[in-house]
């Protein structure tokens, strides 16, 4: 039970990864790329989807790494996953108060109510949502060391 318990994990908090980084260094580059205020558009109907789904994913990710390391306290990689849900913690307390805070502007902007600094929101947001992704991206890496 166990081993379904990890690699059920492993997999979830990885899809997670792969969705983080491809904002980051697929979707944010191909709206970038668009012309006109397509690419603000795109920007706040993506802050609307996935600010909708990754508050769930992040939750969801933590408690099953809190399950495995309880389940798992006495085996083998332990103090690993413990400290990937450290790192899971710390992605959450920069979403909730660093990224959330500008997605929610972000959301409900248009072309005719965005601020002026609009731009400027967005990559900041982009700057703070790199350094999340490395940090899951080093959550993630502890859960895959702990399997071996």
């Amino acid at each position: 039970m166990l081993n379904a318990l990890e690699v059920i994990t492993t997999v979830v908090v990885g899809v997670m990864v792969g969705v983080e980084f491809s904002v980051a260094f697929v979707m944010n580059r191909i709206l970038d790329a668009l012309p006109e205020d397509s690419g603000q558009l795109g920007h706040a109907h993506g802050g609307r989807m996935l600010g909708a789904v990754m508050p769930v994913w992040y939750i969801g990710s933590l408690v099953l790494v809190g399950i495995w390391a309880v389940a798992g306290w006495h085996h083998h990689g332990t103090g690993l996953v413990v400290t990937a849900g450290a790192l899971l913690i710390l992605s959450v307390v920069m979403s909730i108060l660093l990224l959330v805070p500008i997605n929610n502007r972000n959301k409900t902007w248009t072309p005719e109510t965005r601020p002026a600094d609009w731009k400027q929101q967005l990559n900041r947001w982009e700057r703070f949502h790199y350094v999340r992704v490395a940090v899951i991206i080093a959550a993630f890496a502890l859960l895959v060391a702990a399997l071996a």
